[in-house]
């Protein structure tokens, strides 16, 4: 009964947005390499999807003749199709791009192939050398792993370095969030079209909610008390909304409510921000001068605070290989090759070192190449992942920007749907949240 109940949930929350989305993805479907075997795999549409995409077919491919075919997709629409495709037992996908909100829950219900067998066996791909958080949050109650990491991320502030000497502000490495707000006011407009500060207003649970969670979670707040008691019109719950949506409305981005990571990052490179909080993962594409107005002259903070020592986030974009695939040797050869050091090494090697996967491998932050190229990332990164704190509130379930229910797919998208609604204008935080308090004490009822 509670694998059909999860099942349900999940299929309810994404029945109908799966329907808009094409087969094909936004990123569209693409073949790679010639004859042979052919697995299909379905990615979210960031910046190291798009790298791998473009080099399976001359590495991969080459090397073991097995095409693989990507679907690639904005993180919403990639979250609502996967979801649908394996929570149906749909079977059209080998492998697909999961996290650790995904891992536990799915594991449970049966639906993914455990992957540590695979990794044992081959020597080459050194299990042990993953991340500790890493390995934690994609393992299942058996301690197996069912998901192999492809990167590794927690959330801190990237800002300006010219920006900043131009106005003789020093952004300390351990900021506050008062600080931060101030900061924006004063360097919003510095430059011609150029707006304080990027945060997420995107809905989605896995967009506006990362971040905003992260926001609560440091001003004292959290989804639910650790005996199921929904908070989400709590006092902290509130304050740290009305801060969030009253800084990205008065210094941040143009359209922030539909602004998401990819806009972020698109903002920040071309030097229409000054700031921007959001994934520790996102430097790589800052730094990289082929695509980026700002290499080389981006600062990087921690994750602001106000109640907690640290308040990034953790997550890991990892291949997941659902239980209906039928060339699980196939499909398991893709994914031990894309988590692998040697897939690294071709990044560095083809692309730029900045570019390189990182967050999942310790032996990742010894490579002289990355050291150099990361420098001004790449140790306040590690540390932000291993240093990842869920808030000063005992809570019911792990996740640091999310609850590791399946019903919390479908309550934060739809409380984002309303605070998004807020960041532009057209509700206030405090309907938005009283409407969220009901959704989630009907959630909370289930586990009380």
């Amino acid at each position: 009964m509670r694998t059909r109940r999860m099942t349900q949930v999940l299929v309810t929350a994404t029945a109908a947005s799966s329907l808009l989305v094409a087969c094909s993805g936004a990123g569209g479907s693409t073949s790679s390499g010639g004859g042979g075997e052919s697995i299909n795999v379905l990615m979210v549409g960031n910046p190291q999807m798009e790298d791998i995409a473009k080099l399976t077919k001359d590495s991969f491919t080459k090397d073991t003749g097995i095409k693989v075919n990507f679907t690639i997709l904005p993180e919403n629409e990639l979250r609502d199709k996967v979801t649908q495709d394996v929570a149906t037992q749909a079977g059209q996908y080998d492998v697909a791009t999961i996290g650790a909100y995904e891992v536990p829950i799915w594991e449970k219900n049966g639906w993914l192939h455990e992957l540590s067998s695979y990794a044992d066996k081959d020597a080459g791909f050194d299990k042990a050398d993953l991340l500790k958080p890493m390995v934690t949050s994609l393992s299942g109650s058996d301690g197996k792993l069912y998901a192999l990491p492809f990167y590794g991320e927690s959330s801190f502030l990237m800002y300006n370095k010219d920006v900043m000497k131009a106005k003789g502000i020093t952004v300390p490495e351990r900021p506050t969030w008062q600080q931060i707000a101030d900061i924006a006011a004063e360097v919003d407009g510095a430059e011609p079209g150029m707006r304080g500060i990027c945060l997420r207003g995107l809905a989605g649970w896995g967009e506006l909610g990362a971040s905003l969670s992260t926001v609560v979670n440091t001003f004292g707040g959290t989804w639910f008390t650790k005996d199921w008691k929904a908070q989400v019109s709590s006092p902290e719950f509130k304050k740290a909304t009305n801060f969030y949506v009253d800084l990205v409305r008065r210094h941040g981005e143009a359209g922030a409510a539909q602004a998401g990571f990819t806009e972020c990052l698109n903002a920040m490179s071309q030097k229409k921000v000054a700031m921007w909080y959001d994934a520790t993962s996102a430097a790589g594409s800052l730094e990289d001068a082929n695509a980026s107005k700002v290499a080389g002259h981006v600062g990087y903070a921690y994750a602001p605070t106000v109640q907690t020592k640290s308040s990034g986030w953790l997550w890991s974009w990892a291949w997941a290989m659902p239980k209906t695939t039928k060339k699980a040797d196939a499909a398991s050869k893709f994914m031990l090759w894309a988590s692998s050091k040697k897939y690294e090494q071709l990044v560095g090697e083809r692309l730029g070192w900045s570019r390189v996967p990182a967050g999942k491998r310790a032996s990742t932050y010894e490579i002289p190449e990355y050291k150099k190229a990361a420098a001004s990332f790449g140790d306040i990164t590690l540390k932000s992942i291993e240093g990842a704190d869920p808030g000063v509130q005992p809570r019911p379930t792990v996740g640091v920007q999310y609850v590791a229910i399946p019903e919390f797919q479908d309550l934060g998208t739809k409380v984002t749907q309303e605070i998004s609604a807020a960041i532009a204008g057209k509700t206030s935080v405090d309907k938005a949240l009283n409407d969220g308090q009901k959704l989630a004490e009907a959630v909370a009822k289930t586990y009380q």
